[in-house]
Parts: C-alpha cells; sequence; structure tokens
C-alpha cells in the first residue's frame, strides 16, 4: 500500500516537473527556436519581422519598379535601423512623460486632410498603406519624437551675435556675390507617385490642374504664401520650409530651371507669385503643376554684416550644423545606454561566411 502511494506520488511530481518545463520553454522559448519572428530588440522590446514588412511595404508602395536580392535586403536593413532609432526615442520619451496629444494629432491630421475630400484622402492613405487609426499612430510616433528632439536638443541651441560676426569674418569672401540672386519659394502639385508623404499620390493631370487651381485661389484670396505651401506642397523637401526654395544665382535661373518658371519669374516682383506653371519631364509631358513666389532679389556686390539676409542666413547655417552635430551625439548616445540586439544583421553575415 505504501510502495502504491510512493508510486502515485512520484508520478504526480513527474507531471508537475513535466508542466514547469514546458512553461519554461514557453517563458524562455526553445532552444534554437527563440524569438523566430523577431528581428531585433531594442531593450527588451521585440521587433518583428511583420513589423520591418510592413513598413517595407509601405516604403516600395507605388514604385513602378520593386527591389530584388540584395537591394531589397539593404532596404529592409535600413528600415529595421529605421525602427530601431524611433524606438530608442520613444522609450526615452515615455520616461521623460513626453508624448504626443490627441489635440496635436487631430489637428495634424486636419491639415493634411483640408485639400481634399474624406474620400479621397482615405484612398491616399490606402495608396501608401495605412488606414486612418495606423496614420494617426504613425503621426503620434512622430510627433513625440520631434517633441523629445526639441526638448532635449533643438530648444537648447542658441546662436549669438558673436557667433555670426566670427562667422561673417572668417567666411568674408563668401558673401561677395558675383551675381544677382533670387529668393524662391514654390508650391507643388504632381502627378506622379511618391512615398514620402500623405499628400503625394498618383493622380491625373486633371486633377493635378485643378488642385493648383483650387491652391491659386486660396492665394488669391489672401492666405499667406509659406501656410498654404506647408499644408499643400508636394514637394517634401520644400514644403515643410513654407516652400522656400533658397537663393539662386541669375546664372542657374537661367541654366538650372525650365524656360516657363524663368520666364514668369523674370517678370514678378519681390513678394509677386506666378500663376500655375507646368512642370515638363524630358519627354515634355506635364508631370505637375508649381506656382512660384519671388521672396527678394539681391544685386552683386559685397554682403555687410548689417545685410539682415546676412545674418539670417548666417543664424539658419550655424543653427542647423549645431542641431546636426548634437543630435548625431544624442543618437549615439541613446545607442550607448541601451541594450540592442539585431538579429538580422547577425544573419546576414552568418550567411554570408557559410557561402564562403
Amino acid at each position: 500500500m505504501i510502495q502504491a502511494r510512493r508510486g502515485f506520488w512520484t508520478a504526480v511530481l513527474l507531471v508537475v516537473a513535466a508542466v514547469l518545463l514546458v512553461v519554461a520553454l514557453m517563458l524562455t522559448g526553445c532552444p534554437g527556436r527563440s524569438d523566430s519572428d523577431a528581428m531585433a530588440k531594442v531593450n527588451g522590446y521585440k521587433i518583428t519581422r511583420a513589423e520591418v514588412d510592413k513598413s517595407y511595404q509601405r516604403q516600395i508602395a507605388g514604385s513602378p519598379q520593386k527591389p530584388s536580392g540584395e537591394q531589397e535586403q539593404l532596404l529592409r536593413l535600413q528600415l529595421l535601423s529605421q525602427i530601431i532609432n524611433r524606438q530608442l526615442y520613444l522609450q526615452k520619451a515615455e520616461k521623460l512623460g513626453i508624448v504626443a496629444t490627441d489635440e496635436e494629432i487631430e489637428s495634424r491630421v486636419n491639415q493634411l486632410k483640408a485639400p481634399y475630400t474624406t474620400d479621397e484622402f482615405r484612398k491616399r492613405l490606402k495608396d501608401m498603406g495605412f488606414t486612418e487609426d495606423e496614420y494617426k499612430q504613425e503621426l503620434r510616433r512622430n510627433l513625440t519624437m520631434d517633441k523629445l528632439r526639441n526638448k532635449e536638443i533643438l530648444s537648447k541651441v542658441a546662436i549669438s551675435d558673436n557667433d555670426i560676426q566670427s562667422y561673417y569674418t572668417d567666411h568674408k569672401s563668401q558673401f561677395n556675390v558675383i551675381e544677382p540672386q533670387y529668393h524662391l519659394a514654390q508650391i507643388v502639385v504632381s502627378t506622379q507617385p511618391f512615398a514620402t508623404g500623405p499628400t503625394n499620390s498618383a493622380q491625373t493631370e486633371a486633377q493635378a490642374r485643378e488642385r493648383i487651381k483650387v491652391i491659386h485661389n486660396r492665394l488669391e484670396s489672401g492666405e499667406d504664401f509659406a501656410d498654404v505651401a506647408a499644408k499643400t506642397s508636394e514637394d517634401s523637401d520644400t514644403a515643410r520650409s513654407g516652400g522656400e526654395l533658397g537663393w539662386i544665382p541669375e546664372s542657374q535661373l537661367k541654366t538650372n530651371i525650365d524656360p516657363a518658371t524663368r520666364d514668369a519669374v523674370a517678370k514678378l516682383k519681390t513678394g509677386q507669385y506666378t500663376d500655375a506653371i507646368p512642370i515638363l519631364n524630358p519627354a515634355q509631358k506635364i508631370v505637375g503643376f508649381r506656382i512660384v513666389k519671388l521672396l527678394g532679389k539681391e544685386p552683386a556686390g559685397q554682403r555687410t554684416i548689417d545685410d539682415p539676409n546676412v545674418q539670417q542666413q548666417i543664424r539658419a547655417q550655424l543653427r542647423s550644423q549645431r542641431e546636426q552635430f548634437l543630435l548625431a551625439a544624442y543618437d549615439e548616445n541613446l545607442r550607448n545606454n541601451a541594450d540592442v540586439r539585431n538579429y538580422f544583421v547577425e544573419q546576414i553575415l552568418k550567411n554570408a561566411s557559410a557561402q564562403k
């Protein structure tokens, strides 16, 4: 009887041990199978293959030719690196209690929606691989990262009058302008597919022509050019700066800008803007429209430090340099203080070694 009871309890203990072993394996992962769907880890946060795949599909949306072979792997590697950096920022923002508010998200979405009907806006998001909720999540992440950068770095960058004076003294020849300069800004509407922002997606020439007409009417009604450019221009490189193209030498205006735009700009006085100008590709097909504004024009000659435009140019250049330098250091410091494991990189190098 005693022997039977011992056998019974032994069996129970074996079952319990087996259950505990299974639980432990579930928690820690089986050898050789742990995190099989993870491409990287950031302080314990798992970046899954599905997350990278979704980012990849959004990146190539609208592209006429898909990457293949090593090009695809390189793009996935770059996207994974971006996601790792993003996660580092979001984790830091969470520690500091920094987050984009619902009001900020809705305000930004309303700005982006402004030029479109509800159906048009949803279609554009769909073309980029987003639902509206997913895009709001993306906006929240990006705005949160912007707020973190501003709090930790950008708000602390200051350029003094002495900095400006020193730069001017060391680079005086840079401000000896040998030809007239044109300060231009633009608003662009494209007929071509892009993957750079929520307003960039394929549309017909007729739709683009109608959109640029609506934008021109907004300018005619007195709306600020920079504000309209920031909200509607489909040139992502200039939209964020109110459409500014910077100062362009007269020779470049003659050689690097299409004749229609050049002729239209030549007729402008400071503060005026052109009508809608067709943008042509080398085959002379219309691929978009632009409206160009002349913000200022400067004659040739030596600019002095008393010139407000010189001071503004130096201040902007020094600020940009200092911001980029500090942001690079900040990014590196985030990585130095993080536990980052990139399994995708490890697998790529392992595969390369195996092929020798």
